[in-house]
């Protein structure tokens, strides 16, 4: 991606910082509960299993796999190039923990239900603090 396309940005607090910084690190970070290891997304004041407030910012792998997605091919507004794909992934680590995003460095056409990918992040500076987007890309590893 040569220019960072326009987004609407998130905006930061206590309990999303760590999602949406931990790409500055290439981090992919969930909060975390402490006391039952429950992964939560979209974070959370509590733990959706055990009711804790004990909750931490972990990262996991970022690898994933394409749950599901969609080609869009409409101008909604000024942003990523036409057509782009809008898609669902699953973290390996836990396939329950789902992610609405963009698979990036690939022709729409090749994106495949199951197709294995990575975490990618798109920076963008922001005067309330800078954001790292997670986006997903065909990983060659797998």
């Amino acid at each position: 991606m040569s220019e960072v396309p326009f987004r609407i940005l998130p905006r930061l607090d206590e309990r999303n910082r760590g999602f949406w910084t931990g790409g500055e690190r290439g981090e992919l970070c969930f909060l975390t509960c402490e006391d039952c290891g429950q992964r939560i997304h979209p974070p959370q004041p509590l733990c959706p299993a055990c009711r804790s407030k004990s909750l931490t910012p972990r990262a996991v792998s970022g690898r994933g796999r394409v749950h599901t997605f969609t080609i869009n091919h409409q101008p909604w507004m000024p942003g990523p190039e036409l057509p782009f794909v809008v898609a669902i992934v699953e973290i390996v680590e836990d396939p329950t923990l789902r992610l609405t995003t963009n698979i990036v460095g690939c022709a729409p056409d090749d994106v495949r239900i199951g197709m294995p990918v990575r975490a990618v992040f798109e920076h963008h500076p922001d005067a309330d603090g800078d954001v790292w987007l997670p986006l997903f890309e065909p990983d060659p590893e797998a």
